[in-house]
Order: structure tokens, then sequence, then C-alpha cells
């Protein structure tokens, strides 16, 4: 009600300017009266703002119903925190050092490496966010905001709309939407678009059970890491974010071959879950198919780039240890309430 009576008081105040202005228009001999300066007009407050300001009983009745309506318990409090702490500190991570995981990491500009470094933060922060008293809350609602955002960009790009909608959070320069409709789109672009407008929520819905393994299990692995030590780390940092290239072995140019046909390799997860069958999957023939994520195995006129790995890998374990200290430091008051600038996340190799 207050919201509204105040909205109601500006476009009135608006409508009262507009006509000033259209009667100085058509009027332009008219000239007008001296007037002295403007003395700024404090906004009039509603007849319920004022009554509960000026009634204890009232303002104790309003907190109460707030209260009763759950709007300050601590489940509230959790979620509306984490939500700042999600867009502002772990999903705006990714663009700010694009270069390093693009290029040193070799992740190409696709939702799945946008969900793979994000998901790495949202553990790391997940970690210190444990820790609070009331952590389980903190915990579940950056997760909450995490997968909301997932399905929210998942529809972007499966689904994607005419007049794209607003995010979430916002829009990321990080991945390229391969079905982001175009300025300048052809006739059959257009009906391409319609199609794919009404892709099935099966298939949304697919994607987030395999999202929700991915995130499952690169939590795990580096909650074990981070107990026994930076060689498991590093191994989980190799497995779950730089796609397991090379787990079948490394293939180099063949100099007696001519043959021009390119190798495709890629390392298969075999633990399963929701959506795949392990026992019904044919390991070799799911290895040289390609899966859309871009990432796989190097191809054999690119061995070299596997002598970057063990520095690769001791800069991100480095980044995490580094990270995590650092977020330890900060008091709880800080984590709950305190500028979300004090827990941005750094450079994984600073400059």
């Amino acid at each position: 009600m207050v919201a509204r009576a105040l909205l109601l008081r500006q476009l009135r105040h608006a409508n009262h300017l507009s006509l000033q202005k259209s009667v100085r228009y058509y009027a332009k001999r008219v000239e007008p009266a001296p007037q002295s300066p403007a003395r700024p007009t404090q906004q009039q407050q509603s007849w319920l703002t004022r009554k509960v300001k000026s009634s204890p009983a009232a303002m104790k009745i309003f907190v109460g119903l707030t209260n009763l309506f759950g709007y300050n318990s601590p489940k509230q409090i959790a979620a509306r925190r984490s939500f700042v702490l999600y867009e502002h500190v772990v999903a705006a991570t990714p663009d700010v050092d694009t270069q390093f995981w693009h290029q040193a990491c070799h992740l190409p500009p696709t939702f799945q490496s946008w969900f793979t470094v994000t998901n790495l933060h949202i553990w790391m922060l997940t970690v210190r966010l444990r820790s609070l008293p009331e952590g389980k809350y903190y915990t579940q609602a950056l997760i909450d905001h995490f997968f909301i955002d997932i399905e929210d960009r998942i529809r972007a790009v499966l689904q994607p709309k005419a007049v794209p909608s607003k995010p979430y959070t916002f829009h990321s320069s990080f991945y390229i939407n391969p079905n982001a409709p175009s300025t300048t789109e052809s006739k059959d672009s257009k009906q391409r678009s319609k199609l794919l407008a009404r892709a099935p929520d099966k298939l949304v819905t697919r994607q987030m059970k395999i999202f929700k393994e991915q995130w499952a299990g690169l939590g795990m692995s580096l909650d074990l890491g981070l107990v026994n030590g930076d060689m498991e780390m590093a191994a989980a940092v190799w497995r779950n974010l730089l796609g397991a290239r090379g787990a079948q072995g490394i293939a180099f140019p063949d100099p007696i071959s001519n043959s021009t046909k390119k190798t495709f390799r890629r390392s298969v997860n075999l633990v399963g879950g929701e959506v795949v069958n392990v026992a019904k999957v044919d390991i070799s023939k799911e290895e040289t198919r390609d899966d859309g994520s871009g990432v796989h195995d190097f191809l054999p006129e690119e061995a070299d780039l596997y002598l970057e790995y063990p520095q690769l890998m001791l800069d991100i374990v480095g980044y995490l240890r580094r990270e995590l200290v650092r977020l330890e430091k900060l008091s709880d008051q800080q984590v709950m309430s305190g500028p979300f600038e004090h827990l941005k996340f750094g450079r994984v190799r600073s400059k």
C-alpha cells in the first residue's frame, strides 16, 4: 500500500510537470512571472506509514506480522544475502578472468564451461558459508540461486525467444549462445528459432539433472582434496575442470602415416547417475562421440599443450588454497552482512 501510494504520487507529479511544459510550449508569448527558488518539499507519507510510525503499538504489530510471515527469519535473511553473494561474487567471476579460463585452460566459450567455472567458485564460497552459525541456510540458499540461474540460462539456450527475457541475474559474455536470435535473421532462421522455442521441458529437466550430478561430483571430489592434500585436489581439478584430458594416453603425430583424418577422443564419466545407465554405455564408442561440450583430448599436433598441465594444475590448486585462506580470515559478520566486495575472488594468476 505504501509503495502504491508513492508510485501514484510520482505519476501525478510527472503528469503535472508534463502539463506545465505543454502550456509553456503553446503560450510562448506569455512571460512567466518571477518566482522564488523552489524549496525541496518532503514527500508526503501515506496514512498507514504515519500511523505505524506514530504508534509504538502499531509498530509492534507491524513488526510482528512481518516476522510471522517469515520476512526476518534466518532463512529469509540468508536467502537475501546469498543472492547478493551469488550475483556479485560467484556468477560474476568467470567474466573477470575470461582469458585464463579460455586460453590457459582451453575451455571453449560454451555454457558448459561457464557452469564448470561457476561451480568451482560455488564450492569455494560454500566452504566458508558452512562454518557460519546459520551456515546450512546460507549454503542451501546459495545453491538454490545457482540452479535457478542455471535453469534460466538453459532455457535461453534451448528455448530462445524472439525478444530475450531479462535473466535471473545478468547476461554473461563468457559463453556464446548459439541459438540466440539475431537482428539480421533470415526467414529460415526465424522459423528455426520458433521450433527451438518449443523445445520440450523434458530436455531442460534432463540437462538440469546432468548439471546436478556435475555439481555434486565436483563438490565431493574437492572436499576430499581439501582433506587429503594438494595431490588429491589437483586430480579433482584435472578430472572435473580440465575434462581429464589425456586420461587414455597422449596421442602424438605419426610421421609415417599420411592420413589427414583427425582423431577425436574425450574422457567419459563412468560413475553414472539419474541420467545415464553406465551398464548400457559403449565406452569405446562414447569416447569418440562429440558431446558438444568442446572439452576433449588435444589433437596429436597439439600434444605439446600437455606440457603446460603440471604448472596449470599447480596454479589452480594454489588459487583455491589462497582464496580459501582469505575467506577464512573474514569474520562471520563480514560474510553475512559486510560489503560483498570483500568476498570477491581474485585472478588465478596474479600479475
